[in-house]
């Protein structure tokens, strides 16, 4: 039985919305925004701050982000970027125990890998698509660094923070059940298959 669905995506992919739309149609809770508000109550970081670093690593980083800030709690043995993911995980897992319910991002995939009642999702897209969805979306980004460089840094960014906590590669298709090209398919589309998915799946 499927009772959890995990969203990872490129940026501009429209992975969010696909992951809105599976939650919709299957009459399930969606968890976005929803999540970084409880990681913030968890760990008494701020929502703004979660919600920038809680699936990207810093925009000039390596894999020792987790030093970046310069920052650690306590004693010291806990950097910035480890207590927000430790408090991401702690929530990704009480939801996953609530069950019908749509992640996105923020290593779900990873987090609830011992879970047999979990179907993992990657969507992805061509460049061309991606840009259009953003400028779409956001107008006034072209005024800002190029498009392309702004699509890449985010995936990248996504990439070492996945990495760095997974041990695994952000995008490799072994990672997950299903992988769906939002710029040939639609978002619409890609949303039925992955319910179609689940309903026959679950009977």
């Amino acid at each position: 039985m499927i009772r959890v669905i995990t969203v990872s995506r490129e940026f501009g992919s429209g992975g969010r919305s696909t992951a809105k739309l599976i939650a919709d149609k299957l009459g399930w809770k969606f968890y976005n925004k929803e999540l970084v508000e409880a990681a913030a109550v968890e760990s008494g970081l701020s929502e703004r701050f979660i919600e920038e670093n809680g699936e990207y690593a810093g925009a000039t980083t390596s894999l020792l982000f987790n030093l970046s800030l310069g920052a650690s709690i306590g004693n010291g043995s806990v950097p910035m970027y480890d207590k927000i993911f430790i408090a991401q995980s702690n929530v990704i897992r009480k939801i996953a125990e609530e069950g019908n319910c749509v992640i996105v991002g923020r290593c779900a995939d990873y987090i609830l890998r011992e879970r047999d009642d979990v179907l993992n999702i990657f969507i992805h897209s061509d460049i061309e698509s991606r840009k259009k969805r953003i400028l779409d979306r956001y107008p006034n980004e072209g005024g800002k660094k190029p498009i392309e460089k702004r699509l890449a840094d985010k995936d990248k960014r996504r990439r070492v923070y996945y990495n760095n906590y997974t041990d695994q590669n952000w995008g490799d298709v072994a990672n997950y059940h299903l992988a769906l090209d939002s710029g040939k398919l639609g978002v619409e589309r890609c949303a039925e298959i992955v319910v179609d998915v689940v309903k026959t799946y679950n009977g």
